[in-house]
């Protein structure tokens, strides 16, 4: 047990210094304190030397099948993170979410080829701009309840300033992309060197959306009766006379934010801020599930 005196603790492995509130080697990887929730497989912490970037497909792989293996090489080159990619793919899914829905919908006066062509393309323009400014707002007040949290559990924020520098003082990069190497990472702490990127980081947590979208898509592609009539059928018919279909996307939606967003969550902020395991999981999952309450209730089918 560390001395509450310490400010230092020395790496067993390759022998340098660490802020005793360190969790791993910021030099070498290696564990300075195992937590026994780390012995579970989701949020076991890697400690394989690093010594390239995964290909995006590698790193998109585990995202969806071993999340702290993706989170572990991500965290090597913040600025690879593919937050921003995520980010449109979801917007994108979203906007086929529409055009899934309005492709049973037609216009009385329009001819049968602008039925079938236009309507639902214009379905999918509508759902890409309201899905982008939806998730740019949605996304950025997820975020930043997620990191209140993390403050609240383990001084989130303080540690990012500790050890990024403050954001006026991220300009760029203190090195090269050819210096990252694993020597460099053992021997000089490049890790910890760079630009945090948070944000690129921490929107990889919402990967979870693509998968729900893509159910999504088909349930609105299928669930619904073909030819609704536009000017007859209005909002109480699209969604209180297809409450359960509606309740359902919901419930499923819910869930993600309550369980699958929280856990990657916890592991990019436990990377971004080299913590504790077990507080940042506790602190996500409170904030996921206060989330997923307003977000089921406050959705149109109950507001109507």
């Amino acid at each position: 047990m560390l001395s509450p005196s310490r400010s230092t603790q020395r790496c067993p492995k390759c022998g340098n210094e660490n802020k005793a509130t360190n969790y791993v080697c910021t030099f070498c990887g290696k564990r300075l304190r195992v937590e026994a929730v780390e012995k579970i497989f989701f949020w076991k912490r890697i400690e394989e030397e690093w010594t390239a970037p995964y290909p995006w497909y590698l790193k998109w792989y585990y995202l969806f099948t071993n999340s702290p293996r993706a989170f572990w090489d991500i965290n090597h080159m913040r600025k690879k993170a593919p937050g921003n990619v995520i980010f449109w793919v979801i917007v994108l899914l979203y906007a086929f979410s529409w055009m899934a829905l309005f492709s049973h919908f037609r216009i009385e006066d329009y001819s049968v080829e602008a039925n079938i062509y236009w309507i639902p393309w214009m379905g999918f323009i509508a759902g890409f701009i309201f899905g982008t400014l939806y998730h740019l707002l949605f996304f950025q007040v997820v975020m930043w309840l997620f990191t209140r949290g993390a403050n609240y559990a383990v001084d989130y924020s303080k540690k990012l300033e500790s050890r990024f520098g403050k954001k006026s003082e991220e300009k760029t990069e203190q090195y090269q992309e050819a210096e990252m190497s694993v020597f460099s990472i053992y021997k000089g702490g490049v890790l910890q060197q760079q630009q945090a990127h948070k944000r690129k980081m921490m929107l990889c947590a919402f990967v979870p959306f693509i998968v729900i979208y893509l159910v999504e898509i088909i349930i609105l592609g299928v669930a619904f009766p073909n030819n609704i009539l536009m000017d007859q059928a209005g909002l109480d018919f699209v969604f209180k006379e297809n409450f359960a279909v509606w309740a359902a996307i919901y419930a499923m939606e819910a869930l993600i934010i309550m369980l699958w967003v929280p856990s990657l969550m916890a592991i990019a902020i436990r990377e971004l801020s080299n913590s504790s395991t077990y507080r940042v999981v506790v602190s996500s999952y409170i904030v996921g599930v206060i989330i997923a309450i307003f977000y089921f209730f406050l959705r149109p089918v109950f507001m109507m």
